[in-house]
């Protein structure tokens, strides 16, 4: 397939790709990640005076981003549905180098891509379940955009 066939996102993605490579980031790991749980056990489950699900580990597509300086939400759906992160620059982050979150976090991560998070659970002032991300892994880079799902009155289309 030649550049001429890709669409701007795709060479917008590639182009992130070689970037996370020369920052010396596999976006393809081969290693195991262990999760502990799911989004769905965790929305069904999770009850703040018991304190349960302080050790989570998960990994999914992100699905969406909401950038806003140092901290950020994001969200992310496995294979039993979709969660909110929270992710600290500082807490992902904890020595002087700031280059995960800034860079990788921030402009090559899109939509689509797979990640693996670990860290706790907790209800936002919102009152939305989430987690506060400790740590992110980058899984696998998505090269090709998420398809556009249609929905016409809350049926998928």
């Amino acid at each position: 397939m030649s550049n001429l066939e890709l669409s701007e996102q795709e060479l917008i993605r590639r182009n992130s790709l070689q970037k996370l490579r020369d920052l010396g980031i596999n976006p393809y790991p081969a290693n195991e990640f262990r999760i502990n749980t799911s989004t769905k056990q965790i929305i069904d489950q999770y009850d703040p005076e018991k304190q349960n699900f302080q050790d989570v580990t998960l990994a999914g597509r992100l699905m969406n981003q909401r950038i806003m300086g140092k901290a950020s939400f994001a969200e992310i759906q496995d294979e039993s549905g979709r969660i909110q992160l929270y992710i600290n620059r500082d807490e992902i982050c904890p020595g002087e180098d700031k280059t995960f979150y800034n860079e990788v976090f921030k402009k090559l991560l899109d939509i689509g891509d797979i990640i693996g998070v670990t860290g706790y659970v907790f209800i936002t002032q919102m009152g939305e379940t989430s987690v506060h991300v400790k740590s992110l892994t980058l899984l696998s880079k998505s090269i090709r955009p998420l398809p556009v799902v249609k929905e016409k009155e809350g049926v998928l289309v």
